[in-house]
């Protein structure tokens, strides 16, 4: 996998906060990965040249963090065939509705995954790269087992203190 990389595209070095847990995701994993600010607008050409480069130097997959109009992600999907994750930025008047809405409504042919505003859209991104890139290693796909029994376990324990809890004031 040394040769396979994600690619983090924000719109602005304002947005690093909210890409921040895509990082930590692949992070975890131990997924390489490339971080850039640029735009689907002030810098299109530099955004289409770099797409284009990432993609021949084996990005597997493109995660596009922007806010408002965030054509961002719809700007990569035109130039790649790789899957694209639009991540909606908190921002703006609309709080991140405005971005959502740009990201989930790509035209027929030019898919982009669109995930939840904000953070945790951006931590699910990471995963969703994760999964994508498990189809073709074992051992990803393993490690994303173990880390949902985390989750499970984490979720089973909450539950059981709250239930201590529960019957202590009863």
């Amino acid at each position: 996998m040394a040769d396979r990389f994600v690619s983090l595209l924000m719109g602005s070095d304002s947005d690093y906060p909210t890409v921040k847990p895509a990082m930590d995701v692949l992070d975890e994993f131990g997924i390489p990965y490339e971080v850039r600010v640029t735009s689907a607008h002030r810098a299109v050409d530099t955004t289409h040249h770099y797409v284009k480069d990432a993609d021949s130097r084996g990005c597997q997959v493109f995660i596009a963090a922007a806010g408002m109009a965030a054509h961002l992600a719809g700007s990569v999907a035109a130039v790649t065939t790789k899957p694209v994750i639009g991540v909606p930025i908190d921002s703006g008047p609309l709080q991140g509705f405005d971005a959502l809405l740009s990201t989930a409504q790509m035209p027929e042919g030019v898919p982009v995954a669109a995930v939840s505003i904000g953070r945790t859209g951006s931590r699910n991104a990471g995963i969703l790269s994760v999964q994508i890139m498990a189809l073709s290693d074992e051992d990803l796909a393993a490690n994303l087992l173990e880390m949902r029994e985390q989750s499970k376990h984490a979720v089973l324990e909450k539950n059981s203190k709250l239930q201590s809890q529960l019957d202590a004031n009863t």
